[in-house]
């Protein structure tokens, strides 16, 4: 038993020492000389640089790669356009905690070019946008649907939508309000 613990406790110090040694000293050299983390840092840099995943899809938000900055959505390139909603804000007046309120915001491409929504992203995670993923020719109509969760979230709501599209400008914004009543609390009763 003494002998196993001796051998835990040695295999333990050991990845400590490798893990500080990785961690302070740059890495392990493999045999072409670079260490893990460089070539992690120059696959990130290129994927960035690129515009593109591993699998080909395009980056619109380059998320966690360090040293990269980069976390706003990147509006599509290429000639722009016009948008126009029928309505920016909606008011849903009145809902119940716990109900899901759903609107569809309609809009027009007035450009003269295709209109093309890389994303649209609501102001907190009860607000969730849904919005068409092709083209919208020139003089075209679409439709964003949100639906607001009012779990949560008693008292008076207004929740922004932000749109980034090859839109001038590129970002436009659209919004749902209204007051969820809370529920109610039961009625304290007397002894």
């Amino acid at each position: 038993m003494e002998r196993n613990k001796q051998i835990q406790i040695g295999l333990l110090g050991l990845l400590a020492i490798l893990l500080v040694a990785n961690l302070f000293g740059g890495g392990f050299k493999n045999w072409f000389g670079k260490s893990e983390g460089a070539k992690m840092r120059e696959s990130a840099s290129s994927m960035v640089t690129a515009g593109r995943a591993a699998d080909g899809t395009p980056i619109t938000s380059a998320g966690n790669i360090p040293g990269t900055n980069v976390t706003t959505p990147q509006a599509p390139s290429g000639p722009s356009t016009t948008i126009q909603y029928d309505e920016e804000k909606f008011n849903f007046g009145t809902c119940d905690e716990g109900e899901v309120v759903k609107h569809l915001f309609k809009f027009k491409n007035t450009g003269n070019e295709p209109l093309v929504i890389s994303n649209a992203k609501g102001s907190c995670g009860c607000t969730v946008p849904t919005w068409p993923k092709e083209p919208i020719p020139p003089g075209g109509y679409g439709e964003i649907k949100v639906e607001f969760n009012s779990k949560g979230k008693p008292g008076a709501q207004s929740k922004r939508v932000t749109v980034t599209a090859n839109t001038t400008p590129t970002e436009t914004f659209i919004e749902i309000s209204g007051d969820v009543k809370g529920k109610e609390q039961p009625a304290v009763k007397g002894h």
